[in-house]
């Protein structure tokens, strides 16, 4: 199974369309939506994570081309620097997706990235710029 992390940049016209709906149904992907910014009458813009078959993920990608869709890669990704941490934890309550833990036994924060959805929540909660969004 093949699996994307994708922006979709779509225009006003588009915006009630049942884009993820489509996705689902006629091209049997698993559809996790990370972060969205949808609104009557504006741009639309969605990072998503698709998973399927590739061959469906291909035919996926046509079908937001035709219907103009703009798709890009997601290549933005958090870092976190330890140099920079004491471990406070202020980030901790922060993340929705719990990709920011305390390590119980030596105290420290956990950063696991195959949670992180890059939702820039820790960022500000974060006093010694140990959390970073990149590209």
């Amino acid at each position: 199974m093949a699996k994307k992390k994708v922006i979709f940049s779509f225009p006003p016209a588009l915006v009630e369309e049942p884009i993820t709906y489509v996705l689902i149904k006629e091209y049997d992907l698993q559809v996790n939506i990370l972060r969205a910014t949808v609104r009557p009458r504006d741009r639309g813009r969605m990072v998503v994570e698709l998973k399927g078959k590739k061959e469906n993920l291909d035919k996926a990608f046509e079908y937001l081309e035709d219907a103009g869709i703009q798709v890009d890669t997601l290549v933005q990704e958090m870092r976190h620097i330890p140099e920079q941490c004491v471990s406070c934890t202020a980030c901790v309550p922060m993340c929705p997706t719990k990709a920011l833990s305390v390590d119980k036994t030596s105290r420290e924060l956990v950063f696991d990235h195959t949670k992180c959805i890059i939702c820039e929540a820790c960022i500000p909660s974060c006093s010694y710029g140990a959390l970073e969004s990149q590209f």
